[in-house]
Order: structure tokens, then C-alpha cells, then sequence
């Protein structure tokens, strides 16, 4: 069977088997879908190649959780070009930088070293919070959060260093300027919008963040990411280049979805979720995967 014929036969068991004629109906269309799930729905989508996109709330600033991480990412990517740092800076790993949640580096011996390329490449594909806290430690909040607002993205910050998860929260840290301010102790580690997070991505495709080689380094990171349960779980006909996050009561994901008919970048998060559900069939993870299906086929 073709891929379109894949496609078309799994939008037919969403109840959608059609191609929205307008932006207005496909928003309509991603709406009603969204009275599914039990929490707020903040979106956007945009074709790249077209200019076709679809929003929803894609203003309202939202947790990023770990897609936080992609900023980060494009910020050392920047550093490094700039010679503030090299890729082979090494960064030592002690007993009292681990913590717990997603990654591998925390099960490391104390005194072990990483490269800052490694430790950034952990970031995104494994999502390590340790490696997370250690680049932080390294280039510093603030310093991501200027990169940032010379980009233009005036709500995309990073606020904190990660705590951890579960049961095994260490104290919070390493705030920012932005991090420390009353009315942003909200969000956790940090915040931004779903326009913001496709125009940083529209960025990467455009080889802007930094130059074409640190552009693609950082797209590549996000291919090999493995966390698939969002974007990329039912478009595997597909390349998928996307960073995931979550938090007891939030689920979001971000990335391009490589299509015949264009580039699809896609932000979504949905918060305020009602039960906490760790697992690979949490309602707002398969809520994104039939969502960004039908994004990925209607905007041509």
C-alpha cells in the first residue's frame, strides 16, 4: 500500500477523510478533536514550504517541561561558534550534579567526565536532565535567555536548572534573571509559546541558527531523539525531527514532520491534566499522535 493510502486509511478511522478546504475549518476540525482529552490544549502548526498553518492558543505562554531543551541546544550551538566554548570542552560529572528523571549520566561513576558535544547530543536524544544541569552550569541561563530574545522570541526562556522527578526533587537552582521573577515561578524550568517553538524550528531548517552545519548538528539531535509516544508515534513513513516533554499534569512536543507535500513543524502542549500517567498510552500522548496525523495531511 502507498503512503498516502496509509494515511488516508488511518484519517478515516479518526473521522477525518477529508483535506479541510480552509484554515478555519481545519481549526474547527483540530477544536472538536480536542474535546477528547481532559486538559488545555495550546497549539500550532505551520507548513514551511507552503505557509499553510493552523493555531490555537499558539500565543499563550505554556511549561515547556523538556522541550526547553531544544533552545538550550541552539544557544551552545551559538557559543561554540562564537568561541566561547568548543564542542570538546569536557564537563565533569559529580555526585552532586546528578539528578533523577530521563538520561543515563546520572547513573554515572562520580569524577567522570563528557564532552560539552556528547552532553548536549544526551540532551536531546535521551533528554538527561543531568546533562541538562551540567551545560547550564557551563554557559549559563542567562546567557541562553539573551541568545534567545536576539532571535526575536520574546517569551522562549529558560527559568531554572531541573530538579529532578518523582519523589527525588532537589532543591530548585540555578534560576535565572527571568527565573527569578514572581509571576514566572509557574512555568519550572521554562517557558514559551507553540509560535515561538515552530519559528525556532523554521529557523533550524533555514540554516539561521548559527550557520547551515550547527543548523543541521542540532536537526540531526532531534531525528535520533527516542521518545517517539507524541509526534512521531503513528508517522513513522516519515522523518521525524522532534523534542518531547513532560510533567505530571503536562505533555508536549515539538518538531518537524518531513512529508511529500512540505515540512510540517508542529508545537503542541496540553496541560492541566487530570490524572499522572507515566506510561506510553497516557490519553495526552495518543492526543498528540492523532492530532499531528491529521496536521501532517491537511496542510499542504
Amino acid at each position: 500500500m502507498k503512503v498516502r493510502s496509509i494515511v488516508t486509511a488511518v484519517l478515516l478511522v479518526l473521522g477525518v477523510c477529508s483535506v479541510p478546504a480552509s484554515a478555519e475549518e481545519l481549526e474547527a476540525r483540530v477544536r472538536e478533536m480536542s474535546k477528547q482529552i481532559d486538559g488545555r490544549v495550546s497549539l500550532y502548526a505551520r507548513n514551511l514550504d507552503s505557509g499553510r498553518d493552523v493555531a490555537i492558543d499558539a500565543d499563550e505562554p505554556v511549561r515547556t517541561a523538556s522541550t526547553i531543551k531544544l533552545p538550550i541546544a541552539c544557544a551552545v550551538a551559538q557559543f561554540v561558534a562564537d568561541g566561547k566554548y568548543a564542542w570538546s570542552d569536557r564537563l565533569t560529572i559529580r555526585a552532586e550534579d546528578k539528578v533523577s528523571g530521563s538520561g543515563v549520566l546520572a547513573d554515572f561513576s562520580d569524577g567522570e567526565s563528557i564532552s560539552l558535544r556528547d552532553a548536549t547530543m544526551l540532551m536531546i536524544i535521551v533528554s538527561d536532565n543531568t546533562a541538562t544541569n551540567l551545560i547550564l552550569d557551563r554557559v549559563g541561563g542567562d546567557p541562553v535567555n539573551e541568545y534567545l530574545a536576539s532571535l526575536g522570541f520574546e517569551r522562549t526562556r529558560v527559568m531554572r536548572k531541573i530538579r529532578g522527578d518523582g519523589n527525588q526533587l532537589k532543591p530548585a537552582q540555578g534560576w535565572t534573571r527571568e527565573g527569578g521573577r514572581p509571576e514566572n515561578q509557574r512555568f519550572g524550568i521554562g517557558v514559551s509559546t507553540p509560535r515561538e517553538m515552530v519559528r525556532l524550528l523554521e529557523l533550524l531548517e533555514q540554516g539561521k541558527v548559527v550557520d547551515g552545519d550547527s543548523s543541521r548538528l542540532v536537526l540531526q539531535m532531534l531525528e535520533r531523539q527516542q521518545y517517539k509516544d507524541g509526534i512521531g508515534r503513528k508517522i513513522d513513513q516519515f522523518r521525524v525531527a522532534s523534542k518531547s516533554g513532560s510533567l505530571d499534569a503536562l505533555r508536549s512536543d515539538v518538531g518537524i514532520v518531513y512529508t511529500p507535500h512540505g515540512r510540517v513543524a508542529i508545537a503542541i502542549t496540553i496541560d492541566g491534566l487530570p490524572q499522572i500517567d507515566y506510561s506510553p498510552d497516557n490519553a495526552a500522548q495518543k492526543w498528540i499522535a492523532d492530532v499531528s496525523l491529521v496536521l501532517t495531511e491537511a496542510l499542504r
